[in-house]
């Protein structure tokens, strides 16, 4: 590992033995001092995080992490420093870094290191790539870079390692499947089953034999004896999609599976044992049908453990290009097919009332249209290009327009057409924020 002691608090020797410590945790970590500068570097961060014709060691971690002149905070984002200064404690956040594969989701925990008198001498960050997110186009899985994407990742990793209940809240379209599978593979069942039970599809009759399964003979067409999807997810993840379309009536048994962990098949009096981790979404609210009788309180409160938000599609502006890529390089790896700017800009200016199921829908009738590779203007739905007005909202929000420049890798000329603005007014928002360096 190597270390420098200059611009810390803490003595010299304090500092060679967590180095000394540090250099066989197997996770990547680095020592800051109060002024963002980089003491030490372990070798799992050299190997993850560092070039190795960039030496990290004597630079701002804002300038290694995120290409930054400056902190994090002034730069519109959270962090974890300035908090763990607020707080005189530790401090966790979901960042992007720059990385040599590309910008990358890591989990940045920070700890203070106290010298003589109490003061803060120096930090020690953990640093963990989110595996299951990517900020590139991607092939699988959740693709984005937006705030509000990054918020519920965020979220995500918190719980994902608990046995907590999930539950997943957002417009249809949103994604709440992937999500749900994200905290399954990021939990300590990741190598269990991941079992989909669609509640919206399934009848009161249907819903308990599908549910717990059911014995021979119990009703007509009962043949055999069929295991229920609670016998499936046995040391897995069951996950509920839209709960809010549970009958009323299967409710309470739902309720009481998840409490007291048991059941029963239809047409049998054994009590099996169940053991799955429960996450559950929905669009509606189910609050106000709670307020109407027609989703049971005590159901709510006992799912409702940890909510975790999705953003519509129309606060994630600036994740359009990255989720359009993505579903292209998916639909056909081989023919490459990619968006031209104006077909970009178009997509951005839309408001998506389907979300992320309807820009998969569009790009792939789109792509119907696209004989030599290039997705066009005119190649997209009218209703799209029809209602598409006004600037992308990325390009008035400071917070996103920050992100942009961070993970964008073209020219300013090919950022500006990106966001659907002139280069002059591109030029002058950027010096606004401070962000008018090349």
């Amino acid at each position: 590992m190597a270390a420098k002691a200059g611009g810390s608090n803490v003595k010299s020797d304090q500092l060679r033995s967590l180095v000394s410590f540090l250099e066989h945790e197997p996770q990547p970590m680095i020592v800051l001092d109060t002024d963002y500068r980089i003491l030490a570097a372990n070798a799992a961060y050299q190997r993850q995080f560092a070039s190795p014709d960039s030496p990290v060691v004597g630079r701002k971690c804002y300038e290694v992490s995120h290409h930054y002149a400056v902190p994090c905070d002034q730069a519109g984002e959270h962090c974890p420093m300035r908090k763990a200064q607020e707080l005189n404690g530790p401090d966790r956040v979901l960042h992007i870094h720059h990385t040599p594969r590309g910008p990358e989701h890591v989990d940045v925990e920070l700890r203070p290191i106290f010298a003589e008198g109490g003061a803060i001498g120096a930090y020690v960050e953990r640093l963990t790539l989110v595996r299951s997110a990517s900020a590139r186009p991607n092939d699988e899985g959740l693709v984005g870079c937006s705030a509000a994407f990054n918020l519920a990742l965020a979220e995500l990793k918190r719980v994902a390692a608990t046995m907590l209940p999930v539950l997943l809240l957002g417009e249809s379209g949103t994604g709440k499947e992937l999500f749900a599978r994200a905290v399954h593979e990021n939990s300590e069942r990741a190598d269990g089953p991941f079992v989909v039970v669609d509640c919206s599809g399934l009848t009161e009759t249907l819903f308990e034999s599908e549910l717990f399964g059911h014995e021979k003979g119990a009703f007509t067409g009962a043949v055999a004896r069929k295991p229920g999807l609670v016998d499936i997810a046995q040391g897995g993840t069951l996950f509920l999609d839209e709960i809010g379309d549970v009958p009323l009536a299967m409710q309470v048994k739902l309720l009481r599976l998840i409490e007291s962990g048991t059941y029963r098949r239809v047409g049998s009096v054994e009590t099996l044992h169940a053991n799955f981790r429960l996450v559950a979404a929905t669009h509606k609210p189910l609050e106000e049908m709670m307020g109407s009788g027609a989703f049971r309180a005590d159901l709510y409160y006992r799912l409702s453990t940890f909510p975790i938000q999705l953003p519509p599609l129309r606060d994630r502006v600036e994740d359009i290009g990255l989720l359009a890529n993505s579903f292209l390089q998916r639909r056909d790896p081989a023919r490459r097919l990619v968006l031209d700017d104006e077909a970009l800009v178009s997509l951005q200016r839309y408001a998506w009332p389907g979300n992320i199921r309807e820009l998969r829908n569009a790009l792939d009738r789109a792509s119907l249209f696209a004989d030599d590779g290039i997705i066009r203007l005119h190649h997209l739905p009218p209703a799209i290009t029809a209602r598409a007005s006004g600037l992308p909202v990325a390009a008035d929000d400071q917070r996103s327009l920050l992100q942009i420049v961070a993970t964008f890798k073209g020219t300013r000329s090919e950022l500006a057409k990106y966001l659907g603005l002139s280069e002059r007014t591109l030029y002058r928002r950027l010096r606004e924020r401070g962000l008018d360096q090349p």
